[in-house]
């Protein structure tokens, strides 16, 4: 299954609890990505550009959704690529959703995200308005995680999802 949402929904904290309530893998393609180039994700922005951190991305979800069974937590932006999209489509994917409020107080002044730098409210309130439509597009299922523990939203998308637990 995979875990798609903005900046701050919770998609690698609650990526890490449904993988072990499931009994399988998690993975994020964050880290993926960092590895594979070698540096932190905000200095491939810096060093390399946007354009060459999505080609990374792109890479990223196709080999992780090609290789990995267990619970996949995606880059915020992912969406924006058709062709991860095509790949995310026909799968189990949880839309993790989260309010402004909620989503900026939880990523904070995080300078580890390129994207929120400068007034992070208006940023987020911009991403997440562009973005909404692709991730409802590409869910199965949404689920609020404003107010709400990571177990709580980790219960409601394998009830929601009707997910077997080992």
């Amino acid at each position: 299954m995979v875990l798609v949402g903005p900046p701050g929904a919770g998609k690698s904290t609650v990526g890490q609890v449904l993988a072990a309530r499931l009994g399988v893998a998690y993975r994020d393609t964050d880290a993926d990505i960092e590895q594979a180039a070698g540096m932190p994700i905000r200095d491939i922005f810096v060093e390399h550009g946007e354009p060459y951190f999505r080609r990374l991305e792109r890479e990223a979800v196709a080999a992780a959704v090609a290789e990995h069974p267990g619970v996949l937590a995606v880059g915020g932006g992912v969406i924006m690529d058709e062709g991860s999209r095509a790949l995310l489509r026909g799968r189990k994917v949880a839309f993790l959703d989260v309010g402004l409020a909620e989503a900026a107080r939880r990523v904070g002044l995080n300078r580890d995200r390129p994207l929120l730098l400068g007034n992070v409210r208006a940023q987020l309130k911009q991403l997440m308005d562009a973005r909404r439509p692709w991730y409802e597009e590409v869910a199965t299922v949404t689920v609020l995680t404003d107010g709400r523990t990571p177990e709580e939203v980790a219960d409601e998308v394998i009830k929601t999802l009707e997910l077997d637990r080992s």
